[in-house]
Formats: C-alpha cells, structure tokens, sequence
C-alpha cells in the first residue's frame, strides 16, 4: 500500500510517498502554499492521485507535552478540510521534534543553511512517514512460528 506524508506549515507543504510495500519512505517535493486551502488540497490531492496512495498521513505538531497549540490547530483544520475534499483516508501522526531532527542530520550532512532550508520540509515529511511506517509494522507483525 503506498502511503503519501505531508509536513504541513505555514509556508510550505513537505511531501513522501512510500514504496509499494509501505516499507520505505521517500522525499518527493515541497508545495509552496497559496491564499487558498483549496488550491493546496488540490495539490495535494493531484500528488495521491500521481502516486495512487491509498493513504495520507498528516504529522501533527503538538506541543512538547502532548497539548494542542498554535500550530496544531492549523494543522487540524487543514486535515478537516483534506478530509472532506478526498475520499482517500487521512490520518495524523505526532511529529514532534520532526524539524529538529532533520535540522540536526543536514548539519551533520554539512549541508549550507540555504540547502537545509531547501531540503528541510520534504525530509521531514519522509522522516514523520516512515515513523508511521514503522509503528504500523512493528504492531502489526505476525510472531515468529518456529
């Protein structure tokens, strides 16, 4: 099942896909966000269609200690919307402390400020679905029979 990720922020929209299995994630783009929360559904919903993803996973950025902020908010309303305007499931994951620890590999990377900024939205998308990804897995393996 192929899976699509957003990282969804004021300015811009990180975007994976998944493998075919569901076992990798993948930076695909970043969507620079328009006036309209339509035109960028619309984009959104072009990217699924591309990828025929049979799934959507938001990341939610919640507070440190779990609450909904500022931030989360927006984000919830931008998953309300997605929701009504596609018929493909939309589910959100916490990505707390997502950017930081994209940030913190491309320094690591010695990557310059502007090709951090350049490469930060669509990691981080890869980085909340593969979280995804691999919390599905880990609880949905069957035991061992030996």
């Amino acid at each position: 099942m192929r899976i699509l990720g957003l990282d969804v922020g004021d300015k811009t929209i990180g975007v994976a896909v998944s493998d075919e299995l569901g076992i990798t994630a993948n930076p695909v783009c970043v969507i620079q966000r328009s006036a309209s929360i339509k035109k960028d559904i619309s984009e959104v919903r072009r990217l699924a269609q591309d990828y025929t993803v049979e799934k959507i996973v938001v990341g939610m950025p919640l507070m440190l200690d779990g609450s909904v902020g500022v931030q989360a908010q927006k984000v919830q309303a931008f998953v309300e919307e997605l929701r009504k305007r596609t018929t493909i499931p939309v589910e959100v994951w916490d990505e707390r402390l997502t950017t930081s620890q994209v940030e913190r590999v491309l320094i690591e990377m010695d990557q310059s400020r502007a090709k951090r900024k350049k490469q930060l939205d669509k990691l981080a998308a890869a980085i909340i679905l593969q979280a995804y990804m691999d919390s599905h897995r880990s609880t949905h393996e069957e035991p061992n029979e030996t």
